[in-house]
């Protein structure tokens, strides 16, 4: 029980910006293994975002103000983690010629083009969506996506080998088959128990499809993986699960 408990702090601490008492640091020694919680985190995120989503809509809060004032908290709950990952990767995948200039492209700081674009398309994407779920559905659904989103993770991290052997991804460590298969079935546990079985099954495949996408872009482009990837992997996922939510619910 108390590896459990470390883990749940070690994955509270990376994903969001709580404060989080002995957490040993940004990367500490049982952070491969605490990817088993990051769906538990991730639900508790889109709990938030629901919940807000849900609160402005019951004081007459237009649909979109109230979908774009949620997300914008999810953004302060988790520091924008993924978003940044995902800004990166389409400026040093959009950007570079080969394979050692797009990894730095990536380790920059700075936003460029690509990154300002797709950072605009998917929360554009994500506004809509939210806008136009049913209010009995958003927050199961947003609670669903997030963990899902955050399950892939570990399954990505097993699989891809490391693009770079200085950077977040290879300090972590590699999760092994256990905690893959444990991060899947909370999140699935979470979808089945949130949502109809069928919607259910339709955002798991969307999360593996999202998933699986980036693994093998990734490989193609830079050779494996790093940080941004993996939170690029998440933004990807967790869109794919809200569009193909919002299509069956609107």
């Amino acid at each position: 029980m108390n590896e459990w408990l470390d883990d749940l702090k070690t994955a509270i601490a990376f994903l969001t910006r709580l404060p989080v008492p002995q957490a040993d640091g940004a990367r500490p020694a049982n952070f491969a293994r605490a990817g088993r919680l990051f769906p538990v985190v991730g639900a508790g995120i889109g709990a938030v975002i629901g919940l807000v989503c849900l609160i402005l809509r019951s004081a007459n809060v237009p649909e979109l103000a109230a979908a774009t004032l949620a997300l914008g908290c999810g953004v302060l709950l988790t520091g924008a983690l993924h978003e940044d990952g995902l800004a990166d990767v389409a400026d040093g995948f959009g950007g570079g010629n080969d394979t050692a200039t797009k990894l730095a492209i990536m380790r920059d700081s700075r936003i460029g083009t690509y990154g300002v674009l797709i950072l605009l398309v998917g929360f554009t994407t994500k506004v809509c969506t939210l806008a136009v779920l049913p209010d009995g559905v958003i927050v199961p659904g947003v609670v669903a996506a997030h963990a899902l989103a955050r399950a892939v993770l570990p399954a990505v991290a097993m699989n891809l080998p490391y693009a770079r052997s200085d950077g977040l991804a290879a300090g972590a460590g590699r999760p092994d088959l256990s905690i893959v298969v444990t991060a899947a079935a909370i999140a699935v546990l979470f979808a089945l128990l949130l949502l109809p079985f069928v919607a259910a099954l339709y955002a798991t495949l969307a999360a593996v499809v999202g998933a699986a996408g980036m693994a093998l872009l990734a490989r193609r482009q830079i050779g494996g993986q790093t940080g941004d990837v993996l939170g690029a992997t998440e933004q990807v996922a967790e869109t794919f699960i809200l569009v193909l939510l919002a299509a069956r619910f609107s």
